[in-house]
């Protein structure tokens, strides 16, 4: 099968060399020199660094919200994506295209609006205050500029299986008796259970590394409003490198679990579903 393909596809040793190489001077190779500049640490040190109360509370704050932000996601996203791909209304396009609006913008300037948009004076903030929601330097204002960063993941994960599924068999569960939410619950969910993890799993690991946005908002307060890519950067700011490279690698390595173990999650659901 192999000999067939290279013949098909000439070129392959010079795509998979480039591939490789790439992918180690791109990813590979910085990776490792993070890990390598935590391990010149000395243990003491790398455990006083990566272990205290503040990071602990930064690594905590980091991944609740971002796992909040990616569940936000989740539910908008199918109600975004169901009505992008199943029904036709003036200005269609132009929403489609918003949603791709937090790739093209700058996550720093969605911070700066956000930050506007919801302290005490805003827009919004003046309605929202006094009701006690507080949008701006909070911990819910993370949660708000996750969301909107990591929306586009979730709908152009769940657009392409929505375009796929046939609506003549909505219909036919409706001819057999079924209620509409029975419906929803026994033909629509299951086929979008794997692109909804898929979704979940992007948004997360989007938010996880997200520093442009929460700086503006958040307020940067240890202990209570300051995530772990903020800490990494007030390590650097005070020439605590290797303090600093060692939260990184933590950050990492908990990335890259929480991913593998979406990653068999979403296996897991593929085959119950199939």
């Amino acid at each position: 099968m192999l000999d067939v393909d290279r013949r098909i596809l000439p070129g392959f040793r010079l795509s998979l060399g480039f591939t490789l190489t790439y992918l180690g001077i791109l990813v590979l190779v910085p990776l490792a020199a993070c890990v390598v500049k935590a391990a010149s640490v000395p243990v003491d040190r790398l455990w006083a660094a990566v272990w205290t109360e503040r990071a602990l509370a930064a690594y905590r704050l980091t991944f609740g919200a971002s796992a909040a932000a990616a569940g936000v996601n989740v539910v908008l996203g199918v109600l975004v994506a169901w009505v992008l791909v199943r029904y036709e209304f003036p200005g269609r396009r132009l929403v489609d295209s918003l949603v791709d609006l937090p790739f093209a913008l700058p996550t720093a300037v969605a911070g700066l609006v956000y930050s506007n948009l919801y302290v005490e004076h805003g827009w919004l903030g003046r309605f929202l205050v006094p009701l006690g929601v507080h949008g701006a330097y909070s911990r819910t204002a993370i949660v708000l500029v996750l969301v909107f960063t990591g929306f586009p993941f979730v709908v152009r994960t769940l657009e392409p299986v929505l375009a796929q599924m046939d609506p003549d068999v909505e219909e036919a569960a409706a001819c057999l008796g079924a209620t509409r939410w029975q419906t929803v619950a026994r033909v629509l969910v299951p086929p979008l259970v794997p692109a909804a993890i898929t979704g979940f799993a992007l948004a997360f690991a989007r938010a996880l590394g997200e520093y442009g946005s929460v700086v503006f908002v958040s307020g940067n307060m240890p202990f209570r409003t300051e995530i772990a890519p903020v800490l990494i950067v007030a390590r650097l700011e005070e020439f605590a490198y290797g303090e600093a490279t060692a939260i990184a690698v933590v950050l990492l390595l908990f990335s890259l679990a929480t991913l593998v173990a979406i990653d068999l999650l979403e296996r897991w659901s593929k085959r119950i579903h199939a």
